[in-house]
């Protein structure tokens, strides 16, 4: 008897300590309320609030710090972690967005590519193949009748809103740290939309895949991009098909003009390798050339749902209407969403990934099996969290730093928030080795400018043109590694010399669409001459800094006649990023456009000539640049 009360109490005790353990790392549950150990650094409250601002949006606004130091930082901060903020206005200025409310197969229906466009009107007989051949140019405007009669869209349309709504979410949404994270996740895991293929589908990739899972588990935003039409396009992992594996007739034929398809391409380690590398384990995370070819067959049959004219569409298409949905389950496809696993197109046989052997016939589950045997290795703890520490903390952290988030990743299933509150949590963070240790990316610069400045933005597009001028062509960095996240990749000399030039077009009204009311920064009272104005508005626009050095620094910039349009002219002997690609030099038409209006432009909009040539230089400060 007495056994079965001890046996009785330590099974009920067991069942406690599951049940909490589980409560205490599940997303969203706190292990405790941190307490930010800035005084041990000698900070302020308001120094403190200051670095937050820093940190985790992309930029104070005007009396941002006084706010946060009215809630409290550590309140302001779990909010930010919460990021359930309403965006009422945001959301109204977004609704005109057509396209970011669609689905992939929808975006492929109504924003064709021009070579989709061609082949249908080929198809409906209103161009002639052969002919638009010698002279594309001549059936341009056919194609564009075309597409009007039957309500299709340009894709570069789609792109326009892609880049509208970041730069709109990232400059007014309240929810500033969920922002700053689905640019760093989106980064982390990039796609480019210079891979034709993938272009159309980054809009969703970033809303369904990346957007969600910012704060969450690890092992769950890894799945949701591997799964990613995007993912899978970019890194090819669509085609990759076991070796051998027989594929039946029914795929193998092109279902519009029954001739057969090209051979599958076979395996494909493209994705196999950069998830280990870049997503997970690291260059040095402890993985061979083995492992990524065993981890390549098992996620050969991972692809895409048919929609459009992608992949082996027709084929797969004809397959699901043969079948049907009940079919497909049965013969053990897997349907979600836009992801489809085939199995006639896996590698059945047993394979061994860092040790852990997946049996034969493991399907579609050993690739999930694989993703979260690497989400939660020990080598991929320590990778993410050096990322995060380096894009958070500084270039550097210290290695004290970087073991208390990868034990926190380890110990609460890689959750995300519970790691960004043990970071914050140490005094690493707040070290003089960390304040304003950080470089602004040219994207970074140009929020930070507008939400500095309570800018208008009327046409987003401009700002996404300025931070293209400056070498960050958002969404279109091509290699997976996503942009380098240190202060050298940013900072030489033309980089300098642009960043220059665009805070003068911003304080002086040279950024169509963008507008701004200096003197309302300062209570609408000018300063009476170009020091003053350069003591007074250093401070609203660096909250919280020792400006000393560099008012000393820019003051002999104050007398410099013609200062604008020397620095202009300067930058325009720089050569600009996104040359040759014609896609992105059509979206950076309107900065050139615009290039050569004088500083006058600036009495035009109610702007102080000197006060805007003041806050030109400011913005364009190396002190500017820290963040």
């Amino acid at each position: 008897m007495k056994t079965a009360v001890k046996y009785s109490t330590f099974l009920f005790l067991a069942v406690v300590i599951v049940f909490s353990s589980a409560f205490i790392f599940m997303p969203g549950a706190d292990l405790q309320a941190p307490v930010f150990p800035y005084k041990k650094a000698g900070l302020t409250q308001r120094q403190a609030a200051a670095h937050l601002l820093n940190r985790f949006t992309y930029g104070a606004t005007p009396g941002e710090v006084d706010k946060v130091v009215k809630m409290g930082i550590e309140k302001w901060f779990m909010q930010q972690l919460d990021g359930n903020l309403p965006n009422d206005s945001l959301n109204q200025i977004l609704d005109k967005y057509d396209a970011l409310k669609l689905s992939n197969t929808q975006i492929v229906a109504q924003y064709p590519k021009n070579a989709v466009v061609l082949r249908m009107a080929v198809r409906d007989d209103v161009v002639d193949k052969d002919s638009v051949k010698t002279d594309r140019k001549e059936y341009q405007q056919v194609l564009q009748n075309y597409m009007q009669q039957h309500g299709l869209k340009p894709e570069q349309e789609l792109l326009r809103q892609l880049f509208n709504q970041k730069v709109l979410r990232a400059a007014y949404s309240n929810n500033q740290l969920h922002e700053v994270l689905t640019d760093f996740w989106f980064n982390h895991f990039n796609v480019s939309l210079t891979k034709n293929q993938s272009a159309q589908f980054i809009a969703n990739y970033e809303r369904d895949a990346i957007r969600p899972n910012v704060t969450g588990n690890f092992d769950a935003l890894l799945l949701a991009t591997a799964k990613s039409p995007a993912m899978l396009y970019y890194l090819d992992n669509f085609n990759s098909t076991g070796t051998n594996v027989q594929r039946p007739r029914a795929l193998i034929r092109n279902a519009a003009n029954n001739k057969p398809a090209k051979k599958a391409q076979g395996l494909n380690e493209n994705y196999a390798r950069e998830v280990m590398e870049l997503h997970t384990l690291g260059v040095d995370g402890g993985y061979t050339q083995q492992d990524v070819t065993q981890a390549a067959r098992v996620l050969t049959g991972w692809t895409v749902f048919p929609m459009g004219a992608y992949g082996n569409a027709d084929a797969v298409q004809k397959l699901v209407d043969n079948i049907g949905e009940k079919g497909l389950k049965q013969r053990g496809f897997v349907h979600d969403g836009d992801f489809l696993f085939t199995p006639n197109r896996h590698d059945n046989d047993e394979k061994i990934v860092l040790g852990k052997k997946f049996d034969e016939g493991g399907g579609y589950q050993e690739g999930v099996e694989l993703l979260e045997l690497l989400a939660h290795h020990p080598s991929t703890a320590k990778f993410i969290t050096r990322k995060l520490a380096i894009r958070f903390v500084n270039d550097d952290p210290a290695q004290s730093l970087l073991d208390k988030m990868a034990k926190t990743f380890t110990q609460t299933n890689g959750n995300i928030r519970q790691v960004l509150i043990a970071m914050v949590s140490s005094p690493d963070f707040w070290s003089a080795k960390a304040l304003r240790q950080k470089t602004k990316s040219p994207f970074e610069l140009v929020i930070s400018s507008a939400r500095a400045l309570n800018a208008r933005i009327d046409q987003p597009v401009q700002l996404y043109n300025w931070a293209n001028k400056m070498g960050q062509r958002m969404y279109a960095y091509q290699a997976p590694t996503g942009f380098p996240d240190r202060s050298q990749y940013w900072i030489n000399s033309g980089a300098l010399l642009n960043r220059m030039n665009f805070g003068l077009a911003m304080a002086t009204g040279r950024v169509p669409g963008v507008k701004v009311n200096l003197a309302a920064l300062n209570n609408n009272h000018e300063p009476e001459s170009p020091e003053a104005a350069l003591a007074t508005y250093s401070k609203l626009l660096m909250p919280e800094r020792d400006l000393s050095a560099t008012i000393k620094q820019l003051t002999p910039m104050l007398s410099e006649k013609e200062l604008v349009n020397k620095v202009e002219a300067a930058a325009a002997k720089v050569p600009q990023a996104g040359k040759g690609d014609d896609m992105m030099m059509e979206m950076n038409d309107a900065p050139k456009k615009n290039a050569k209006k004088s500083v006058a432009r600036t009495k035009t909009n109610g702007n102080n000539s000197m006060l805007a040539q003041v806050v030109g230089v400011i913005l364009g400060s190396p002190e500017f640049q820290r963040r």
